[in-house]
């Protein structure tokens, strides 16, 4: 059964499975467990907190500085879709940093170009695919297959674009139905998405929270109690609600975005064949420097660099330049958990994060 979190009715339809709250697992624990290959990632749950006070302040100073870019690009982003979907538009966001772009574009879909939309939010997983149950509810409601537009915050290497991509085709090839299964993002950097508003490693505000700006829903989970029909599941954080952002957050990115709507330039898709280049030049070299043989445990970009520094254990911080605005996040995060951090002004991204071997103890 659906239900739209902490956002207003009708902002997002969650098909997630709501779990009881479960035995967490610590990070250190998880990170063990996830690099040994005795446990799949998404078979386990750190325990999540509300922001410190001091984090916050970082969190509304990202907003004073990066919402009307954000505003910007969530309007040239729904500009985008609407250019290649001349009827009704289902927006299905990927859970959870694609939460707060899918309320956002789908109220710009609305309210600013006047196209009929709804928005979903769906669980993927990597090495495990899309939901199909979601899918399959979203087809059963009535949406065209053509109507679907999968939407997410930005791209780091473009292993959920690859993920995207391939277990769509195989729930088509299943379902004998045509879903495309291109992404659409804010953010571009691996040159791995259909469609971006921009290909610039920016700081997103709302990458640097977790469920209080995500309508207080966990990272989904895909273990045993998830049957084969069941949605993936979540984990419901209504403890945290004085806490909660999420809907001022969208709120306030809407109103920047319908105020400036008039005077918006026109949308240009960014160059993926370069940032595809540079990203993987980049990898290459970064593997080859760090002694890193596992390239999952390098997570390129400011959004990517945050999540390991908040459910990972990191090995290293990388930063093309210390005290940046885009960055204060992540070196506060940084020295609350004694993470080393290191200037390399050729960073081709602002902030890299480095994932701790499970090997190296």
């Amino acid at each position: 059964m659906s239900f739209s979190g902490s956002y207003r009715a009708g902002d997002v339809d969650f098909l997630l499975t709501r779990l009881p709250a479960q035995e967490f697992t610590e990070v250190a624990e998880k990170e063990r467990l996830i690099q040994s290959g005795r446990r799949h990632y998404s078979q386990m749950l750190s325990p999540e907190s509300p922001p410190s006070p001091r984090y916050m302040t970082v969190f509304e100073d990202a907003c004073r500085a990066n919402n009307a870019r954000l505003a910007a690009d969530c309007l040239r982003l729904a500009q985008l879709i609407a250019a290649r979907h001349p009827g009704a538009i289902t927006v299905v966001s990927l859970a959870r940093a694609g939460t707060p772009v899918g309320v956002i574009v789908t109220r710009l879909l609305r309210e600013v170009l006047g196209r009929e939309a709804v928005h979903y939010c769906v669980s993927i997983v990597r090495d495990r695919g899309i939901d199909g149950a979601a899918l399959r509810h979203i087809l059963a409601n009535g949406h065209a297959p053509e109507s679907i537009v999968f939407v997410d915050g930005w791209t780091g290497k473009g292993v959920i674009a690859r993920e995207l991509a391939s277990s769509v085709s195989a729930f088509n090839a299943r379902e004998r139905t045509r879903i495309d299964s291109g992404l659409y993002v804010l953010s571009d950097l691996a040159g791995a998405a259909a469609c971006a508003a921009s290909g610039d490693d920016y700081l997103i505000p709302s990458s640097i929270l977790n469920a209080t700006v995500s309508g207080l829903v966990s990272r989904t989970v895909l273990d045993e109690r998830i049957g084969p029909d069941d949605f993936h599941g979540c984990v419901y954080y209504g403890e945290f609600a004085a806490h909660d952002q999420s809907q001022r957050f969208a709120d306030e990115v809407t109103a920047l975005a319908i105020a400036r709507a008039a005077q918006l330039p026109p949308a240009v898709q960014p160059d993926a064949h370069a940032a595809a280049q540079r990203s993987r030049a980049w990898l290459e070299g970064a593997m080859a420097r760090y002694g890193v043989n596992d390239v999952n445990l390098i997570k390129p970009g400011i959004g990517e660099a945050t999540r390991v520094l908040l459910r990972r254990v990191p090995r290293l911080l990388l930063l093309r330049a210390s005290g940046a605005p885009d960055v204060a996040h992540l070196e506060v995060l940084a020295e609350e958990k004694q993470v080393p951090v290191e200037i390399d002004p050729s960073l081709p991204y602002h902030a890299v994060s480095l994932i701790r071997s499970a090997s190296d103890g």
